[in-house]
């Protein structure tokens, strides 16, 4: 099973080769500090284990750039973010997996088994709170849906999908300017700050 990790944390990026090193079952393809650095030289990884918070690109925005460039890439968010936000816009955008990384090293590497034999990998933490977000009651009012623009409404369905600024402009054909004068609003709309919200609150509510 070839596995790539992307994090910036030196201690733990080397704690989890260790790991993956143990096992023969494993073998570890590259284990880099960024995307960017992945992306220079990727290897034919099957599984990746990739933090969030990393030095230039996110991971939660590299999810939907690594899914389209490898395909058949499976990814496992690795982080220390529990919140639902992080948690629902990272299973929005592609994720296979995400995992603590408190979570004890056998969890990890079950977690790996799992979404290279096509499941889903699920720490019982972020699990529920997955189900917990889709059990929350709709408290959405009609006229707040009607209050977006049909341009509004657009662009937030792009933003659910992981597109951002430049690409929604493009796609658009208006300016990155004007696509964010249109999010401004939609946040106000929505009484949000930021996408991860936004996006929770869209799938949540039926609102795209």
């Amino acid at each position: 099973m070839k596995i790539s990790i992307i994090e910036d944390h030196t201690e733990f990026r080397h704690s989890l080769e260790f790991i993956i090193g143990s096992f023969s079952d494993f073998q570890l393809m590259s284990s880099v500090g960024s995307v960017e650095a992945y992306l220079q030289q990727p290897a034919d990884a099957e599984v990746l284990l990739l933090d969030i918070n990393l030095p230039g690109m996110s991971g939660l925005d590299a999810l939907p750039l690594l899914k389209k460039r490898f395909p058949g890439l499976k990814v496992i968010m690795l982080t220390i973010l529990d919140d639902d936000q992080h948690i629902m816009t990272a299973i929005c955008r592609g994720a296979d997996g995400y995992i603590l990384k408190k979570s004890q090293p056998q969890k990890i590497l079950d977690a790996v088994q799992q979404v290279y034999e096509g499941g889903a990998a699920l720490t019982p933490l972020v699990a529920r709170q997955v189900l917990a977000f889709f059990h929350k009651p709709v408290t959405h009012s009609p006229s707040q849906q009607e209050a977006l623009t049909a341009r509004e409404l657009e662009i937030l369905a792009l933003i659910t999908n992981g597109v951002n600024t430049e690409k929604i402009a493009a796609n658009l054909f208006i300016s990155p300017q004007t696509v964010r004068n249109h999010i401004k609003n939609i946040y106000a709309k929505l009484q949000v700050h930021s996408r991860a919200q936004a996006v929770s609150k869209a799938l949540r509510e039926n609102i795209v």
